[in-house]
């Protein structure tokens, strides 16, 4: 607070629950990665190495879980592309492709709000993890 400005007041109302759909929301989207691996699908499908190369610093374990927990959501389907070689890709179900326009309106507001940009997205930056 600046210098002579009072604290604004409070209702005496209590605060609203957190919505259902929003606390289910996040508790798929908000584990770390999950967004990430949702945003590199909504360009088209991929294989699990271009997924790797796609979102840097992810450990191929913690992307075979994500995509695991993704496909147990409705999110994500795994496919199995006949070989040789024996190739899995993912894409997103009808589900995973609704998030599209959510997760650009969100990659948006970061734009604008939070500080740093695509300017510091560089290799180390933590904001960018």
């Amino acid at each position: 607070m600046g210098q002579g400005t009072e604290p604004a007041a409070h209702d005496a109302e209590p605060c609203a629950t957190v919505d259902v759909g929003l606390t289910r929301v996040f508790g798929i989207l908000g584990k770390r990665w999950s967004g990430l691996i949702v945003a590199v699908l909504t360009q088209r499908p991929a294989y699990f190495v271009e997924l790797r190369r796609a979102i840097p610093k992810i450990s191929e374990r913690m992307l075979s879980d994500r995509l695991t927990e993704l496909a147990e959501a409705g999110i994500v389907v795994r496919e199995v592309d006949p070989g040789p070689p024996l190739r899995v890709s993912y894409r997103l179900t009808e589900a995973g492709e609704a998030l599209g326009p959510a997760l650009g309106e969100l990659g948006s507001w970061a734009e604008k709000y939070l500080p740093g940009g695509a300017a510091e997205c560089t290799e180390g930056a933590e904001a960018c993890r």
